[in-house]
């Protein structure tokens, strides 16, 4: 899990609007994050089932959220990319 300080100043990188807690762009951010940490501990324990189906369910959930923002707005979905450094499809 993160922390409250963490995923503050992810929110703060990220957000649309001053009180934006929801957006697409910090749901992504927050669970490439998220991914990033429970990939190290997947190197640490491959036999870990139950976090590697968390991380395939964190995965789907983000891929989600990125098709429904490039749908919506390409320049958006552009910026985000470059900005947590995903690979284009």
């Amino acid at each position: 899990m993160l922390t409250q300080q963490d995923k503050e100043k992810i929110i703060k990188k990220h957000e649309v609007h001053k009180t934006d807690t929801g957006s697409p762009e910090v749901q992504c951010a927050l669970l490439t994050t998220e991914i990033k940490r429970l990939l190290l501990h997947l190197k640490k324990h491959p036999k870990d089932l139950h976090s590697k189906r968390g991380l395939l369910q964190m995965v789907a959930k983000r891929r989600r959220l990125l098709k429904y923002l490039q749908e919506k707005s390409t320049k958006r979905y552009n910026n985000l990319i470059e900005k947590i450094g995903l690979k284009k499809k």
